[in-house]
C-alpha cells in the first residue's frame, strides 16, 4: 500500500481549529485543539481519499508548492500521511464457517467486508 503526504493547513475558527487541505478540494475537518485538529484533518483525509475511490474518481495528487489564498489566515501547517489503496491480492484464507455465513447474512461483498473490518482493527491498534 502507498503512502502519500498531504499538507494541511489550520485556521483559528469560533470554537477551536479549522483545518483543511490544499491539493484536496472538499476535504475539511475541526477540533478544539490544534492536536485535535491535526488528528481528526488526518482522519477526514483518509475517509476523503477512500470515498473517492469508492466512487472511481481521480485521487488528487499532493504539490510540492502548497500556496493558500490570500485571505486564510493560517495559522498552522501540517503534514498528514494517507495510505492509497493499491491493487487487490487474491487470497486463500480459512474460517469458521459459521463466521463465513454470518459475514454473508449482512454483507453484499465478503471480501470489501473483510477488508473493511482489517483497516477498523489496524486503526484500533494504531491508537493504542
Amino acid at each position: 500500500m502507498a503512502t502519500e503526504v498531504f499538507t494541511g493547513v489550520a485556521e483559528r475558527a469560533d470554537d477551536g481549529y479549522s483545518v483543511y487541505f490544499p491539493d484536496v478540494p472538499g476535504c475539511t475537518s475541526a477540533g478544539k485543539s490544534l492536536l485535535e485538529a491535526f488528528a481528526n484533518g488526518e482522519q477526514a483525509l483518509a475517509f476523503h481519499i477512500q470515498g473517492l475511490v469508492e466512487d472511481g474518481e481521480d485521487l488528487p495528487r499532493p504539490s510540492t508548492d502548497v500556496r493558500v489564498e490570500d485571505d486564510v489566515q493560517a495559522v498552522a501547517f501540517f503534514l498528514a500521511r494517507v495510505d492509497l489503496p493499491g491493487k487487490a491480492v487474491r487470497l486463500n484464507i480459512t474460517m469458521d464457517e459459521g463466521l463465513v455465513a454470518n459475514i454473508d447474512r449482512i454483507a453484499r461483498n465478503r471480501s470489501a467486508f473483510l477488508a473493511e473490518a482489517a483497516r477498523h482493527r489496524l486503526r484500533e491498534l494504531a491508537d493504542a
